[in-house]
Formats: structure tokens, sequence, C-alpha cells
């Protein structure tokens, strides 16, 4: 989340000190995102500026913009995660992998009966390259606030109001204005308004999404059209997030669309996971 001030009117506590400040940037737990002060500034300054330039603050009559949002790489954030986890996991298996797979080549050639194990230690070792690439996607290095993008969703308040009677377009459409002013460092999100009961329509998101998503990108997220919506039986799940296979490789790990792990996911039970939307 991202809070950003039209003039430096909020005082915030920073090593200690209470000072002005033009906004702050918070993680999804509620923790500062940036540890260096000056980093933070200069971006919150891009972030004012993109505002000035898209004529948002006039527009909206208001001195701060809250916006929900998505920063990245993850490793300006999430090193640690990166050294201690994923990176370890895909070094590891590729070295083991390539070293089984030279072995059993060599053994396949005096040996009847490995044909199963080559193929099957073949499929592991492209998994894991597969795995590798994937958090790749999301993780450079970070020298400077050139190596940051942040992808804005969600115009969450602006001063006298709270955005959730707006419908998604609209979010979407004002965003896009802000991103326009510093493409540099604001990240556009793409999006498509579907109609459930054009099967010509569905299908074209679909085929949008199959097309993001083997680029490697990470997928979409599906959204009734208005903020808030409400049906026969009640409220609406506002989102769910369809993401692509070769995403998943990182939530589930390297080898989850070999079958017999993907057999043991699909018999889960989501129904608690669900019931907390």
């Amino acid at each position: 989340m991202v809070v950003v001030c039209r003039n430096e009117d909020v005082s915030v506590m920073r090593f200690g000190i209470v000072e002005p400040s033009l906004g702050v940037v918070y993680t999804r737990t509620g923790r500062r995102f940036f540890n260096d002060g000056a980093l933070e500034r200069e971006f919150l300054v891009r972030v004012q500026q993109a505002a000035s330039t898209s004529g948002l603050w006039d527009e909206l009559g208001t001195d701060w913009l809250c916006l929900d949002c998505e920063l990245m790489p993850w490793s300006a954030k999430a090193q640690e995660l990166l050294s201690s986890q994923y990176a370890p996991v895909g070094t590891a298996g590729a070295h083991v992998l390539t070293a089984a797979k030279q072995v059993l080549a060599e053994a396949q050639s005096r040996t009847e009966g490995l044909h199963e194990l080559v193929a099957r230690t073949n499929d592991r070792l492209e998994s894991i390259l597969k795995y590798r690439e994937a958090y790749r996607h999301y993780c450079w290095p970070v020298a400077s606030i050139q190596d940051l993008k942040l992808a804005p969703f969600h115009l969450l308040a602006s001063e006298g109001a709270v955005h959730t009677d707006k419908q998604h377009t609209w979010h979407m459409e004002l965003l896009g204005r802000l991103c326009s002013a510093d493409s540099a460092l604001l990240l556009a999100t793409p999006f498509r308004v579907v109609d459930l009961n054009d099967p010509a329509s569905c299908e074209d998101a679909t085929t949008w999404w199959t097309g993001m998503t083997a680029t490697g990108n990470e997928g979409m997220v599906v959204k009734p059209l208005d903020f808030i919506s409400k049906g026969r039986r009640g409220f609406a799940q506002p989102a769910i997030k369809c993401r692509g296979p070769e995403y998943l490789r990182i939530i589930y790990g390297p080898e989850y669309l070999l079958p017999e792990n993907l057999e043991r996911l699909r018999s889960r039970g989501v129904g608690a996971k669900r019931s907390l939307v």
C-alpha cells in the first residue's frame, strides 16, 4: 500500500524521530517497505509528481491518495526469502538432476530396464529448470529507484472519499492515467471487461490469459464489475486470482505438475481457505 501526499503534511516516525513526510509505503502486513529513507522519499516524489502531471489532485479534490498496488521486484524486500528458499532449491535440484541424467545416459547403454527412470529424471530436471525461470521473472538486482516498478490497481481512498462505490473500470482507467505520467516507474495493469453471457467475450478473455501466462506473467484477477457486489446469496467473493501453470511452480513446488503430485493437490479440502474470503 502506498500513501502519497501533495505536500509534506504527514508526520511519520523514522529512526525514533517524528518528521514530516510525503507519505509512506507499507507491506501487506503493515510494515514499512523501505528501510532506506532517502530511497523511499525519492520513490514518493516520483508518485507525487505523476499525480500532479495527470491532474489527479485537482480532479479528486484531494491532497493525498491511498493506493493498493504491487511493488516489484520481490527481491527488493524478500531477498532473504529468495536466497534461503527459492534459489537453494533451484540450484541444488538442477545440479543433482543434471548429474543423475548424465549417469543414467551412460548406464542405459549397458543396462536394460532404465527407460522409465530416465524419462522420469528428464521430467524432473525440466520441472526444476522451469521453476528457476518462473521465480526469476520477479527478481532482479535493485541498485536505485530505476530498478523498481509499481503497479497500482485500486485507488482505495482520497480526501473525503473511500472509492468502493466506483466500478473497477473507473479505478483501472484513472490509475492508467497516473501510470502514463511516469511509465519508467509506474506500470499500468492491463485489463478486459468480459460479458459472461457472450461466449465470444469469454473466449477472448481465455485467449488473453493463455497468452499472458505463456510468456511468464503471473495470471489475472477476476472481479465483479462493481467494487462491492451483492447477489441473491449475499456478498459476492470480491476477487479470485487465476494464476498460470508456471507461476504455480513457485507456490506448490517445481514438480507439482507431475501426475502423482497434481492428483494430491486436486484432492485437497479448500473449504476453510475459501471461507476466509
